[in-house]
């Protein structure tokens, strides 16, 4: 099975996940004194960059007479959608910017730009899936709901289809994300099927806007050259999508992520819920252009222990992350982006076979483990950061 006990699998003692507790509380304590002017100046002028980035995309894909212009258009306007969908709007829907009190930038009101409802998504993701991360059976994300993604979930013959479904999630991920928010809150609102009836008709206006606005409005305000805006409406939602989806697998599927079975839900502490947080994210190597191309997801880790903290520190923070983890003799899972993303695609195939074809199991395959695979091993003996002793794993 996947891990059942935080403490046998990272060999850590209960003062110890006590102790790592009141660490990372002091992180996050000297992150929320030190926020100010300059933070507030980074979300105002990325949400400005975005929306002026947009607006000069439009422009050349609705006036240029060049090819190649309309090309760069279309790349100018996927990448600002990627930056509304991932630096902002994933961001401020987080409480990131709360703090401000700007009733423009805060996550009871910020509506994003995709098919999604924030509302609904801020339930299935900020509750469902950061809180029971990857808890195989409750962590609705593990998989979407439609790939097996550890041996621990019994193989069925559609899982065979999962390459494709792969593929075709990717194509479609702001559709994806909108049907989990819902089916989330269905889980959430039955019986109450007023409010779920309400939930329903919310998404449908906001597809209804969406649609309205990319694939009516603005080739409409386009005249003659329509088609080409359409075309080039449509390429960059799918640009934004394909994008959203790789940063997102690659912070959640590759070898180091780990699965939990629902016995962690019950912890005793602070210290458990940052342990279980490290222990199934993942990070990708990122310079500042691409860590600002991923809304700084490529933090994963960080972002999952303070999600609430604004992304522009998250650099910052994961200095004194990966000092805690080696202090602590606990992994700090990452490597480059294709690596990551090698390694998820190889685990989606994989796991699109029975069992009978895959050598390892679920206490000891690379996408997954728990905390059996250690029970024979001579070093698996309690660690403790006082000794200086790191656990071998």
């Amino acid at each position: 099975m996947a891990i059942a006990d935080l403490a046998a699998y990272t060999h850590l003692s209960r003062e110890d996940i006590d102790a790592l507790g009141r660490e990372l509380d002091q992180v996050r304590r000297d992150i929320e004194g030190s926020l100010g002017e300059r933070d507030a100046a980074y979300i105002r002028r990325t949400i400005a960059f975005q929306r002026v980035l947009e607006v000069v995309a439009r422009g050349v894909i609705a006036c240029s007479r060049s090819r190649a212009a309309v090309v760069a258009g279309t790349a100018a306007l996927a990448f600002a959608k990627s930056v509304e969908n991932m630096e902002i709007g994933h961001n401020v829907s987080h409480g990131q910017w709360d703090w401000m009190n700007d009733p423009e930038i805060h996550s009871a009101t910020w509506e994003w730009d995709m098919v999604a409802v924030s509302s609904q998504w801020r339930y299935s993701h900020n509750y469902r899936h950061h809180v029971l991360t990857n808890v195989v059976g409750v962590d609705d994300d593990l998989g979407f709901g439609i790939m097996r993604m550890t041996r621990d979930e019994p193989w069925q013959p559609v899982h065979l289809l999962q390459p494709l479904r792969n593929i075709l999630l990717a194509v479609i991920f702001e559709w994806g994300i909108a049907l989990h928010g819902i089916h989330s809150e269905r889980d959430r609102l039955l019986p109450d099927t007023v409010r779920l009836a309400e939930q329903r008709a919310e998404l449908g206006r906001k597809i209804v806007r969406q649609v309205t606005k990319d694939y009516v409005l603005m080739p409409a305000l386009s005249g003659k050259r329509w088609r080409r805006t359409l075309l080039a409406n449509a390429s960059a939602n799918l640009g934004r999508n394909l994008w959203a989806y790789v940063v997102i697998f690659c912070g959640h599927f590759p070898d180091g992520a780990e699965k939990f079975t629902p016995d962690v839900i019950e912890r005793d502490g602070r210290g458990d819920w940052y342990l279980h947080q490290i222990l199934s994210a993942a990070n990708f190597t990122a310079g500042r252009f691409l860590a600002f191309a991923s809304g700084n997801l490529c933090y994963q880790i960080e972002h999952h222990l303070f999600p609430d903290l604004p992304s522009n520190r998250y650099a910052q923070i994961a200095v004194r992350v990966q000092e805690i983890c080696a202090r602590y003799g606990l992994p700090y899972t990452t490597g480059s982006l294709a690596r990551q993303y090698f390694q998820t695609l190889r685990t989606i195939h994989k796991l699109a076979l029975p069992d009978r074809f895959l050598t390892a199991t679920s206490d000891d395959a690379p996408e997954t483990a728990s905390e059996k695979k250690f029970h024979d091993a001579p070093w698996a003996a309690p660690y403790s950061p006082a000794s200086g002793r790191n656990s071998v794993r």
